[in-house]
């Protein structure tokens, strides 16, 4: 009976960089950590390559989200646990959401099946746009978000886990949105930060419940 689930969130930039030495590191810190669930952003999927599965063993079932870039980036999930419904949405929420990287700007709802007593959770991978001055942009993707997943959870009294690359600080207004300290277009919730609570164990991300 599972009573602690390790969650890992990591933007693996790509290939860039002295990759074989990343991948050397990464594939070692990947199976020394062994999170039951990983998001990836930046992950690379072509014919020829896929990142995810290359740096995790067989036992992971991998998703590649929808929209990626020309050249295979994109968002990636990985589990050990069941995996039930998906559901994605772009945000494209204004006209300056680049509709060319459609992983950017994108939301996925996953129904994960975990034993008790976590039970089953909605892992959320959230990648909004990362422009420096598109703090509008990212306050409206966290509302059509949040909407979103008050939908998926169709009443239930589950976890819910939210992770990404969310591309703001702590003080932008979207973060402070998750957090509960801040109301946008009159709506509001609120999330526990993994960083800011007492008893966790890095990496975590952001639950609700």
């Amino acid at each position: 009976m599972a009573k602690r689930l390790r969650l890992l969130t990591l933007n693996l930039w790509g290939i860039e960089g002295d990759w074989a030495a990343r991948r050397s590191v990464l594939k070692a810190g990947l199976r020394d950590l062994h999170p039951d669930v990983l998001v990836f952003q930046e992950s690379i999927k072509t014919a020829d390559y896929d990142q995810a599965k290359d740096l995790l063993s067989a036992e992971y079932t991998v998703i590649h989200q929808e929209g990626r870039s020309p050249d295979g980036t994109g968002s990636t999930i990985a589990c050990c646990l069941p995996l039930g419904e998906v559901r994605q949405c772009l945000l494209q929420v204004t006209p300056r959401v680049d509709s060319a990287h459609r992983w950017i700007g994108s939301l996925a709802i996953f129904e994960v099946r975990s034993p008790n007593p976590i039970g089953d959770f909605l892992l959320v991978h959230l990648k909004p746009s990362w422009q420096r001055d598109y703090d509008r942009e990212r306050e409206l993707q966290a509302v059509a978000a949040a909407r979103l997943i008050e939908e998926a959870l169709q009443g239930r009294d589950i976890h819910v886990v939210l992770a990404g690359d969310l591309d703001a600080g702590p003080d932008a207004r979207s973060i402070r949105f998750w957090k509960g300290q801040q109301s946008i277009q009159g709506v509001s919730v609120r999330y526990h930060d993994a960083w800011e609570t007492d008893d966790y164990e890095p990496p975590c991300v952001a639950v609700r419940h």
